[in-house]
């Protein structure tokens, strides 16, 4: 009898845990998240107002773009680590087409995302072509595009009426209506917010209601499969890459008008934050994928983490600790889970 006792207690033990391992995987973020409002809104009155959120969603705008880049490229199976030296690139390159060359709007939205498609497109050709593996590639062209955007601007910011090392001062500015997608309202939200939530909900649509994201969910998961099913596993690698390129571009015109100059380096610190959002992502209702959904709602738990922090008045060099220790969590939860199903299957 005590050995059958024993017996049925373990098998308590062990499923209570695994409810509980379940559980955190499928609504730990959501959990989280809930606890920091909760807890934010109890310490200060400045936390839960409609214009801190709103603050929110435009301060996370430009890191969930970068991050929607980072999840078609995962999506595939690969991973791009070349996205903040990207949008560095575009940062400037947008800048200074408006304040050195005085182009108009339409040339200084276009040819910045033009250059997120060569990357892209340099990126693919690197990993599918080649056949360099995807963090080596992408380590590598980080590098180099970190060096030509500093080559490119001689490691100056760009900004109006700057002086050039040429002699005299830069003929443009940037225009009302370039700022205006980076600091003007529409409908009571902030301009990049719209242009996040339009840019998740097309992410999400695609991902998860497309035959193009079913065929990269199944390149993704099993590549020889896709190529026995008929799927071009090379052409839609290179998609997923160019598509990632493009979003980090549009991550750097939307820095570029938010702060109203080209700044140097700007992707670079948003990188990690950007990776960190996608892997949170994995957890959001179990999806156990990178998925669009998943990573806007990692971008946010960051994102309003890190604000009730600002507003507490942590220092800003120990805010890497808490989004080390997130990210850590989320992985660990995520993992935990991914193993206890392959034990069970």
């Amino acid at each position: 009898m005590q050995v059958v006792e024993k017996k049925n207690l373990g098998k308590h033990k062990s499923s209570v845990k695994d409810n509980a391992i379940q559980f955190l995987f499928k609504y730990g973020a959501i959990a989280l998240l809930i606890f920091i409002i909760f807890y934010f809104s109890t310490i200060s009155d400045a936390f839960f107002t409609y214009g801190n959120f709103t603050d929110i969603l435009r301060s996370i705008s430009i890191v969930t773009l970068l991050a929607l880049g980072v999840t078609f490229t995962l999506v595939v199976d690969g991973f791009d680590l070349s996205v903040g030296s990207t949008m560095s690139l575009s940062t400037v390159v947008s800048a200074s087409l408006m304040v050195w060359y005085d182009m108009p709007l339409w040339l200084v939205l276009l040819l910045p995302l033009l250059i997120g498609v060569l990357v892209g497109a340099v990126n693919s050709f690197l990993i599918v072509v080649i056949g360099i593996p995807d963090l080596l590639a992408t380590l590598s062209m980080m590098y180099i595009i970190a060096g030509l955007h500093r080559t490119y601007t001689e490691g100056y910011s760009i900004y109006n009426n700057m002086p050039l090392t040429s002699g005299g001062t830069a003929p443009g500015q940037l225009s009302e209506a370039f700022l205006w997608i980076g600091q003007g309202q529409m409908l009571g939200l902030p301009v990049p917010v719209w242009i996040m939530l339009v840019m998740v909900l097309a992410s999400y649509v695609i991902l998860n209601h497309t035959r193009w994201g079913r065929v990269l969910y199944m390149t993704g998961g099993n590549a020889e499969a896709a190529t026995l099913s008929g799927v071009s596993v090379k052409k839609v690698k290179f998609a997923a890459y160019v598509v990632s390129g493009i979003f980090a571009s549009m991550a750097g015109i939307l820095f570029t008008a938010r702060v109203g100059s080209g700044q140097i380096d700007a992707g670079a610190p948003l990188m990690m934050e950007a990776v960190a959002a996608v892997f949170v992502g994995y957890s959001v209702l179990g999806a156990g994928k990178p998925n669009a959904l998943g990573t806007f709602f990692g971008a946010a738990v960051i994102g309003i983490l890190l604000n009730g922090l600002t507003i507490q008045n942590l220092p800003y060099y120990a805010f890497d600790i808490i989004k080390g220790g997130v990210l850590v969590a989320a992985l660990a939860v995520t993992y935990v889970y991914a193993k206890k199903k392959f034990s069970k299957n």
